[in-house]
């Protein structure tokens, strides 16, 4: 599964389910697992689509299962662009069952062309305009981080040049964020899923969000992404910490919840936790199964990832 799916299909957690290996907790299927309303140690952030066999499809009613569950927070890549009669109810529900909104996305993501990385003004104003409308949405909605990929490289230009451009699109981005409070996290994706991104690593990352000097440009740090891309996760989260504004994660392979492949979310979660991170913990990945008991393993793995 990769970011273009998500964003398509508005998360639709179904598309992998029952391709990945099942977790290590998926069979400890029980109806205690509901109603728990215990509190997470970290406010882990669910999606639409990825409770649905138990909510149903209508989005307040999932928001609801969420709260039902402790989930204390809420992430939608693809919330610009539904109606705004739905994000101004879908914010309500929030603000009721005392659920933080996490990121959406920000503007259009160049997956096989250059934008900023180019220099090429049209396409920089484009991405302003975007982030502009995007400040409005945020308010909306009540988020506060929102999420930026700087696109495709541009394979005619010097890379120092490409790293230039990028930043002043960016500077120009926290200028219009600044004055509301606003972030853009910046995400780097994958050599293997987004091949020909221009951020992939996090110290690429960590380099730009220095180079911005701004509180409304810092690191979105995707642990799926980062482990197949660089690995030695807990060090180099570390060493970016002070850049670091949100975490999203998955586990690898698969892109499933955490107890399904090679991390151990239970020690990183643990170490983010230490560092005092009270942002949100975005779940972008799939169910390892599907259905009901899909569902309630990801509840399952969460539970028990989280218990340190």
């Amino acid at each position: 599964m990769n970011r273009r799916t998500f964003v398509k299909q508005n998360i639709a957690a179904s598309a992998l389910a029952g391709l990945a290996p099942v977790g290590a907790f998926a069979a400890n299927f029980n109806e205690n697992t509901f109603l728990n309303e215990d509190n997470f140690n970290l406010d882990y952030a669910p999606h639409l689509g990825m409770f649905r066999s138990h909510a149903g499809e209508d989005p307040i009613d999932q928001l609801n299962f969420m709260a039902d569950q402790g989930f204390k927070a809420f992430e939608d890549n693809g919330m610009k662009g539904r109606a705004v009669a739905l994000q101004e109810e879908m914010a309500a529900t929030m603000t009721k069952r005392n659920i933080r909104m996490g990121v959406f996305v920000a503007h259009t993501i160049y997956w096989t062309e250059p934008n900023l990385a180019s220099g090429n003004k049209d396409l920089q104003n484009e991405f302003l305009k975007e982030i502009r409308e995007s400040v409005e949405v945020a308010k909306r909605v009540n988020a506060k981080w929102m999420t930026v990929v700087p696109g495709y490289v541009d394979q005619r230009l010097n890379m120092q040049y490409q790293t230039a451009n990028v930043i002043e699109s960016l500077r120009r981005a926290a200028d219009i964020l600044e004055p509301h409070g606003l972030t853009m996290v910046l995400e780097p994706l994958n050599f293997r899923d987004h091949p020909g991104l221009f951020l992939s690593e996090s110290p690429q990352a960590y380099q730009i969000c220095k180079a911005v000097d701004s509180p409304s440009c810092k690191i979105l740090f995707d642990i799926y992404h980062q482990q197949i891309q660089e690995g030695n996760l807990i060090p180099n989260i570390e060493a970016s910490w002070d850049e670091i504004a949100y975490f999203q994660v998955g586990d690898n392979p698969g892109r499933n919840e955490p107890t399904t492949g090679e991390i151990n979310y239970k020690n990183v979660f643990k170490y983010i936790h230490s560092k005092g991170f009270d942002g949100i913990v975005g779940m972008e990945h799939g169910n390892s199964l599907q259905g009901k008991k899909g569902e309630i393993a990801v509840i399952e793995a969460y539970k028990q990832s989280d218990d340190f």
